[in-house]
């Protein structure tokens, strides 16, 4: 016999609402800001001590303080999407009653912080890439801050104003559309087409996972809710529950593990973006300590230069033309247009022994020159983008052999300039843990009052957070930014269709125009401070 819906008999919301009235107490505040001022003293603290290390003459202090301005605004964001995203991951546990409401911000901010610590960097330079080269390559100059600070700027302004009407909006959308906008701002004025601005393939790929990340939550947690209603026949599961009383001991426990899995994998995930962006930041402030890899062993060094050495080699054998007089010219057009011509291969032939003999010579990426190590990364980065556009629009026609030497090249060119040190790790966790212990109630409330007509159940509350950690996780796996709240909002929003309880429309016609404008209204928003930003500079 089918276990029945239960959605007739649920009674409104409110009887078993969580209390959300009991305020932290003043140890907790005392607390809070202690972590906080750790936080940014060992930032600056860290700052200080590899500057000393490199034993930096200080001329002026205008560029470190737009440094110091824009990792307050880069650690803002992250502060931000803390308390406006990972509400999504407290909402069934408070909603359930598995844990009280100033428990579960608190569990959820600490295991925030260990994913932040744990991530594997993919997703971080999977965001910059989206940027405009040009501005990648000359990141601290006026046009490199006025990018950072427009994109990080307009994420924010977006990001607190529908965290203020309580709507679940996406961080992850919110930045992507401010990069695009800063891109397609630069284009146009520089006399080129908007488009032009943009990697638009891996725009598509992240657009992709932005666009159904939300739909497998809806598709999956539904079908999870079935699944449990014909195998597991607790009537308990699928009713509203009864007061404060927590639900079975397996039940909760589920809910607590998965709960701590999204808020895990949602730090992992976008804490990464922070990251990205601060380290942009630093290799345009502080390229002689952060724009090379000092850290890669000397034996490292000579097989990263040996390698180079016969990828030229067999790059010359399959274009045996002389190279043209500026390789790097011929490599930027390419990257920025995608339009190859001739020369381009002799180009990234030229370019490539030019870096290998230019680390041989000096021995270790420590060894490099402070007025050398701008132009040694700058050749690394455009000879990246450079094969990795060549290998996905088949440009060369290059053998196996050709092919593979040119991906070890780009592997090792990546291990020296795509590193995050370990206090930016720690940096950004404690601006997203933090940020997850304030301002949560709105979204939660969302969440857990007003996208069903009923009372969440403790099988629903578990089959949406089960497919939000699956899915998150997998994401971040792959090196993809999905949302958090796109897949766990449309992961309630499932179970109570697969439930019969029904949705609020209005709140779901709200969330879905909160998912339109957030790319259009985020690229007009971060395209016109950019506009003004450069006017300012």
């Amino acid at each position: 016999m089918a276990t029945p819906s239960y959605s007739a008999a649920q009674a409104p919301v409110a009887s078993g609402r969580p209390q959300f009235d009991k305020k932290p107490g003043l140890l907790t505040f005392i607390v809070f800001f202690a972590v906080l001022a750790m936080g940014l003293l060992f930032t600056a603290y860290s700052l200080m001590h590899d500057m000393h290390e490199l034993g930096t003459v200080v001329t002026t202090w205008t560029p470190f303080l737009l440094l110091g301005v824009a990792l307050l605004i880069a650690l803002g964001f992250e502060f931000v999407n803390g308390f406006h995203d990972t509400a999504n991951a407290v909402a069934t546990v408070i909603y359930t009653h598995s844990l009280p409401p100033n428990f579960a911000v608190v569990w959820s901010g600490f295991f925030n912080f260990l994913g932040v610590l744990l991530s594997s960097g993919a997703v971080a330079f999977g965001i910059i890439a989206l940027l405009p080269v040009e501005l990648i390559l000359q990141v601290g100059s006026s046009a490199g801050f006025a990018m950072i600070f427009a994109l990080l700027i307009a994420a924010i302004l977006w990001n607190l104003g529908t965290w203020w009407l309580g709507l679940p909006a996406s961080s992850s959308h919110t930045l992507i559309g401010s990069i695009i906008g800063v891109g397609v701002a630069n284009a146009l004025m520089h006399g080129r087409d908007g488009t032009s601005g943009v990697d638009w393939a891996q725009a598509t790929k992240i657009g992709y996972a932005l666009l159904l990340s939300p739909l497998v939550g809806f598709g999956c947690a539904a079908l999870l809710l079935l699944a449990l209603r014909a195998f597991v026949k607790n009537r308990a599961l699928y009713k509203e529950p009864q007061g404060n009383t927590p639900p079975p001991w397996w039940i909760r426990g589920l809910l607590i593990l998965t709960c701590t899995g999204v808020s895990f994998a949602h730090g992992s995930n976008d804490g990464q973006k922070g990251m990205g962006l601060i380290m942009l930041i630093l290799v345009g402030t502080l390229p002689m300590a952060y724009a090379l890899n000092r850290t890669m062993p000397a034996d490292q060094v000579l097989q990263f230069a040996a390698v180079a050495e016969v990828t030229q080699q067999a790059l010359v054998k399959s274009a045996p033309l002389p190279a043209p007089a500026d390789p790097r010219a011929t490599l930027s057009d390419y990257v920025r247009s995608k339009e190859a011509t001739p020369q381009l291969v002799p180009a990234l032939a030229a370019l490539t022994g030019s870096i290998g003999a230019e680390v041989k010579s000096y021995g270790s990426l420590a060894k490099v020159p402070v007025e050398a190590v701008g132009n040694v990364r700058n050749d690394m980065y455009l000879t990246s983008e450079t094969i990795r556009l060549m290998d996905k629009n088949k440009v060369g026609n290059f053998d196996a052999d050709t092919t593979n030497k040119l991906q070890l090249f780009k592997q090792q060119i990546d291990s020296s300039t795509r590193f995050i040190p370990l206090w930016v790790k720690i940096a950004v966790a404690i601006a997203l843990g933090l940020g997850t212990m304030v301002g949560w109630k709105r979204i939660v409330v969302t969440v857990g009052e007003k996208i069903g007509k009923t009372h969440l159940t403790y099988a629903q509350g578990a089959s949406a957070e089960t497919v939000a950690m699956l899915t998150i996780g997998a994401a971040d796996m792959f090196g993809l930014p999905v949302s958090t709240t796109h897949v766990l909002s449309s992961g309630v929003a499932g179970t109570m269709v697969a439930n019969g309880g029904g949705l609020q429309m209005k709140t779901i016609r709200n969330l879905l125009m909160a998912w339109v404008l957030t790319l259009p209204a985020a690229i007009v928003l971060s395209g016109s401070l950019y506009w003004l930003f450069t006017q300012m500079f």
